[in-house]
């Protein structure tokens, strides 16, 4: 177990997608934050005390989460010696970076010496076995975008709170690390032998027979050159009976990527409903979310009411907007757009 309560350590980060783990610990579980580490060329911060390691355990921090991710999730050297200062402080480490801080001899060493531990989250579960698409019990829903960091994780918080508060049982499934630190569990599905994707995802949502529903955190883009693949297990292991299509309306450029646009939209919504029928004959799209971080209100609202009624689905921006919308149709309180009167 990772011991709370947390210090979120940004760096030099300048980049607002390069600090995506750190800010879904801030959103999602502020109770569990007590400040961040920034360096002086840091151009970001989550509005939370700006402190150092001794500050941050005189606070009660246990562990200080390396909330940074970047191209090929490595460990930069100043990243190394600030975990090693952190750890000399007093506080334990936990990173959801490819690079193990396990691996690292400078780190272990420094572990060794302090007594602190060392959290890799991405280390996938042992005895993962291969996907049988074979029917299982219970709701399933999974969300799914037209790239990567389109806001596949918070739409699914957003949704499992909403549900909460409407006394539905609900359960998140996480596939990501910021996800996994977020929820206290899961599997870090970018790390899995390509062979076990979708049979981790059966084992990470099993059959539910009490009518609740598991939501589970999407991850890729089934357009995405690099990670296509990741998705496209996720939709068949999920066997999900739902999908909501995460999209960044501002974004021109796939992420990662140099000059590969995003796909349109109702293309990417009937190239995932076709992929999930694998496994979910009967899979419908219950609904858009946006990312209107770019836009303001009134120009956030007239896009989603727009491509409402281009795909027939409802559309909103689940961090900005609530996600009752796609809940309703979800859930099928309301009737779908595309059959109102």
């Amino acid at each position: 177990m990772i011991a709370t309560l947390y210090l979120l350590y940004l760096g030099n980060s300048t980049d607002p997608f390069g600090i995506k783990t750190a800010r879904g610990l801030a959103v999602f579980r502020p109770e569990l934050c007590v400040g961040e580490f920034r360096r002086d060329k840091c151009t970001l911060t989550l509005d939370l005390p700006r402190i150092g390691y001794a500050e941050a355990v005189a606070a009660g921090a246990r562990t200080m989460v390396l909330g940074i991710v970047n191209a090929g999730g490595t460990l930069d050297p100043e990243v190394i010696e600030d975990a090693i200062a952190a750890m000399e402080a007093g506080l334990d480490l936990a990173s959801g970076l490819h690079q193990r801080l396990k691996d690292d001899p400078r780190l272990a060493r420094a572990a060794q010496r302090t007594g602190r531990k060392l959290h890799d989250v991405r280390d996938p579960p042992e005895g993962l076995r291969v996907g049988t698409g074979e029917y299982r019990a219970g709701k399933r829903l999974l969300t799914v975008g037209t790239d990567c960091s389109s806001g596949k994780m918070y739409t699914t918080l957003c949704l499992q709170r909403a549900m909460q508060a409407r006394g539905i049982a609900c359960d998140f499934r996480a596939t990501g690390q910021t996800g996994i630190l977020i929820a206290g569990g899961g599997i870090p599905l970018d790390a899995v032998v390509a062979d076990f994707i979708s049979g981790a995802i059966e084992q990470l949502a099993p059959a539910r027979t009490d009518d609740g529903w598991d939501l589970i955190e999407g991850q890729g883009s089934l357009f995405h050159p690099s990670f296509a693949g990741v998705s496209t297990g996720l939709l068949h292991g999920a066997q999900p009976s739902a999908l909501v299509m995460c999209h960044d309306p501002a974004r021109r450029v796939m992420r990662g990527m140099k000059d590969r646009a995003p796909p349109d939209l109702g293309e990417c919504i009937a190239a995932n409903l076709a992929t999930a029928r694998l496994t979910s004959p009967d899979v419908r799209m219950a609904g858009i979310a946006l990312n209107t971080s770019s836009f303001d209100q009134t120009a956030a609202v007239s896009l989603c009411m727009r491509l409402e009624d281009e795909h027939g689905l409802p559309c909103t921006d689940p961090h900005r907007m609530g996600v009752e919308a796609i809940l309703d149709n979800l859930l099928g309180t309301v009737p779908d757009i595309a059959t109102r009167a």
